[in-house]
């Protein structure tokens, strides 16, 4: 029988934070942190898979999903801002030690939070969720780049271009063998909220604040070598925005990473739940001790 989702709102500096829960609170924490364009709701499937043996916690990050969506004016929209409030979340709801699964805009975020407090990370499952250059897969980040180093009308375009209908369902299908494992709704309910009138803007602030995360790399790597943090990655090998090299390249820092390339795209969940899931549950219960120390 599966675990029941609770869909919760939290207010965290002001602001509307909106998470998906399930699980004994009592249970280990796993922290499953989403990336572009979607929201917590790549989750649904995996979360009640999980939730038997794991206190599962999913938020959007602010200008996503559920959760407020200030104007530019009101939020700063960083990284670092969006990680602030994801610590703020994490303390309000008492969780002290956590695993975590990072998925693209995820993964910058989640480095984050480890860098504040690497004691409080306890296992990290990456899933298309990079920390090397060698992930970026070319042209699309050469269009990302060029914005970042140049903000005008030409570099824009590529930028507004990857916020339409077209590349939010190429985000889904590109490299999925079968496409009718996934389903239509992921980018119907994507677009939907890429299109509520002034987050175009909060996108394209992100996509300029996005080497923020790449100079904080050479640190994530120290704190990869200095911690040894079990860490997981089941990549879609098929990704052409975070490419399998970037999966094989936290055995540069971490050599007993467990790395699985899938055959899938960016959104691996939508093909592969049932492999990754089987992963993710092996690893975590052979890495994660609860307090009686049995393994979870």
């Amino acid at each position: 029988m599966l675990s029941a989702v609770h869909h919760r709102t939290a207010t965290v500096d002001g602001l509307e934070v909106f998470y998906r829960e399930a699980g004994d609170p009592q249970a280990p924490v796993v922290v499953l942190l989403h990336g572009f364009p979607t929201s917590s709701h790549m989750f649904r499937r995996l979360i009640p898979a999980l939730a038997d043996r794991y206190h599962v916690i999913a938020p959007d990050h602010i200008g996503f999903g559920q959760s407020a969506m200030p104007s530019l004016q009101d939020f700063p929209y960083t990284f670092d801002a969006l990680t602030q409030v994801t610590s703020g979340l994490l303390r309000q709801l008492g969780v002290d030690r956590f695993a975590m699964y990072v998925h693209d805009y995820g993964a910058p975020i989640g480095w984050r939070l480890a860098l504040q407090d690497p004691d409080r990370v306890a296992a990290i499952i990456t899933q298309n969720g990079n920390a090397y250059t060698e992930g970026f897969v070319k042209p699309f980040w050469d269009g990302v780049f060029a914005y970042t180093q140049a903000p005008g009308p030409e570099t824009e375009a590529p930028m507004r271009a990857a916020l339409t209908a077209e590349v939010t369902r190429w985000q889904y299908v590109n490299g999925v063998a079968d496409h009718t494992l996934v389903s239509p709704d992921n980018w119907v309910h994507d677009q939907a909220l890429l299109d509520r009138p002034g987050n175009d803007e909060i996108q394209l602030r992100l996509f300029r604040d996005y080497p923020t995360n790449v100079d904080l790399y050479p640190r994530v790597h120290q704190y990869f070598r200095d911690s040894q943090v079990p860490l997981l990655a089941v990549w879609g090998a098929n990704d052409e925005i975070f490419g399998p090299a970037g999966a094989e390249a936290f055995g540069q820092d971490l050599p007993d990473a467990e790395i699985h390339l899938l055959e899938s795209g960016h959104f691996a969940l939508e093909s592969h739940l049932e492999p990754i899931t089987e992963y993710i549950r092996d690893f975590l219960g052979r890495v994660l001790v609860r307090p009686d120390r049995r393994p979870a």
